[in-house]
């Protein structure tokens, strides 16, 4: 069995992941802010659901803990939670962005790796974006060049260097990080954009179920290493 838990995984990404993944044979566990979203998300799937509040440093230990206990190890990890930060250009919402999509990549991986480190195959998989890319932003033939998310692309940029130096000072296990491409979620609603979740999702799962072999330390889309 391989033991799987994925952070913001009652919906979208995250949620689809899961799916694909228990097709495969993984046991997930959803993590989920909001213990009655991802219990029901859950039994949707036929997962297993744990409380996890990637900003809450409690939370995080707890759940965590409640995996060790169940089953004393973690295979993969996969950092899904985010928010998109946009609004208003400040400090509180600043930090709000950072906390979720950079500090809480650091909360739950340094809380898992205890965890990993008892796996035959761990594996650490961000999902992080192409609008945290400096050569995507700077180049105006890519989408992410006008895009009007200056606290999202510079905290997803943090997450992709997080993944890299972590690759480098845990050598036994592998981190990369994924632009999972544009996905219609209730994150990009606001602009109306974005393929289904499952397309996404695949390439995630693609790097969440990389061999002994598989890479690390790289930022991948659908296809193969991206610029950044």
């Amino acid at each position: 069995m391989t033991i799987t838990l994925i952070t913001g995984a009652n919906k979208g990404i995250g949620y689809e992941t899961a799916r694909q993944l228990l097709a495969l044979g993984h046991v997930v566990y959803v993590g989920a802010r909001d213990a009655e979203r991802g219990a029901k998300a859950a039994a949707e799937l036929g997962a297993r659901s744990v409380r996890l509040d990637v900003t809450d440093d409690a939370s995080v230990r707890d759940a965590l803990a409640e995996i060790d206990s169940a089953e004393g190890r973690l295979d993969v990890l996969v950092n899904n939670a985010g928010v998109l930060g946009h609004g208003a250009m400040d400090g509180p919402t600043a930090l709000k962005t950072f906390d979720t999509n950079a500090v809480g990549v650091v909360r739950v991986t340094e809380a898992a790796l205890p965890l990993l480190r008892r796996s035959a195959n761990p594996t650490v998989v961000t999902v992080s974006s192409s609008a945290g890319s400096f050569w995507a932003v700077t180049n105006p033939d890519r989408p992410e060049y006008s895009l009007p998310l200056a606290l999202y692309s510079a905290s997803k940029a943090a997450a992709t260097m997080l993944t890299v130096q972590y690759a480098k000072s845990q050598p036994g296990i592998r981190f990369n990080a994924v632009e999972p491409g544009t996905t219609a979620t209730d994150l990009t609603a606001a602009f109306g954009v974005g393929r289904t979740p499952e397309e996404s999702a695949r390439v995630v799962v693609r790097l969440a179920t990389l061999g002994p072999d598989g890479p690390t330390g790289t930022f991948q889309d659908e296809h193969g290493e991206v610029s950044w």
